[in-house]
């Protein structure tokens, strides 16, 4: 019967099978072991939905240690987009396409991202939508996406409201409402009145924060 390797043994023989299949060795820095209980919480702002067509427009990112949020320790990007800003578009992030005419390329965007990120797990809610508007960008340079830790707020968030529910609304799969708007409300935190990249991760961050402290209660 074949022998199963340890889940450690796996993970590090991904992380060299990475290190070969890096495009850049002056990324590498992305795969050392992160920093203890430090994270990085982001936001994209873009043009649309579609993974595939639409572009980024702005990118927030702030560090999280412990249980406080360096919001000194932030990065905030306008980034030029290829094509233009659509009227639906700036009702929800309110990025017209003058004020992203002087952003910086997206290429230029996402190493100074990188930079800011390291080797820090990422915080964020709905991240799977961000990091992949983030590959599309990262690909090209690496030869691959983010190698980071994602953890979801929705999902944590998700966990600790199932927690509380009676034996038989778990064994029936009762519905909870994720929406950012309610999870907010519920965990008795603010809410950044405007949508922008950066508000969104520090909300993001917030929500992380108090779900960590909920959990070790």
């Amino acid at each position: 019967m074949k022998r199963l390797l340890p889940q450690r043994w796996w993970t590090a023989l991904k992380r060299e099978w990475l290190l070969y299949h890096l495009g850049d060795p002056a990324y590498r820095f992305m795969f050392e072991p992160s920093p203890e209980n430090e994270w990085v919480a982001l936001d994209c702002e873009t043009t649309g939905l579609n993974t595939r067509s639409d572009e980024i427009i702005s990118i927030g990112a702030v560090r999280i240690v412990g249980n406080r949020i360096m919001t000194s320790e932030r990065l905030e990007l306008l980034v030029r987009p290829e094509r233009g800003v659509s009227a639906e578009s700036v009702k929800i992030h309110r990025l017209r396409e003058r004020d992203v005419a002087q952003g910086v390329p997206v290429e230029e965007a996402v190493k100074r991202l990188m930079h800011f990120i390291g080797s820090r797990p990422l915080v964020g809610y709905y991240l799977e939508f961000d990091v992949a508007m983030l590959n599309k960008a990262i690909w090209p340079l690496l030869g691959q996406g983010l190698p980071q830790p994602r953890i979801e707020v929705s999902a944590l968030y998700y966990d600790y409201k199932f927690r509380q529910l009676p034996a038989y609304q778990q064994q029936a799969n009762a519905s909870i409402d994720l929406r950012f708007a309610t999870l907010m409300k519920d965990l008795d935190l603010p809410v950044r009145e405007a949508h922008d990249a950066l508000n969104d991760a520090v909300m993001a961050a917030l929500a992380f924060v108090k779900l960590r402290q909920l959990r070790r209660q």
